[in-house]
């Protein structure tokens, strides 16, 4: 049976698959990613705020101005088109 990035198992057939989600959708299985996910998030969250603490108040507002450029130039030049 294949498996999937997490190393759960996975169906190796399309029929097998749609009856997985299927029995997801039905709530007849629980679907397992979810807890996965969420530890996933928590720790990307976690991981901002200790690069937060690190970078200086001037390195925090040249990433900003950076930044806003992108974001700016790219709207602008966008809507001319």
């Amino acid at each position: 049976m294949p498996k999937g990035p997490r190393g759960e198992r996975r169906q190796a057939d399309a029929i097998g698959r749609a009856v997985l989600i299927g029995k997801i959708a039905t709530g007849e299985i629980e679907d397992g990613r979810d807890e996965l996910s969420s530890a996933a998030a928590e720790l990307g969250r976690m991981g901002g705020k200790k690069r937060a603490e690190k970078l200086t108040a001037e390195r925090r507002t040249e990433i900003a101005r950076e930044a806003a450029a992108k974001r700016w130039g790219q709207s602008s030049s966008t809507k001319g088109s």
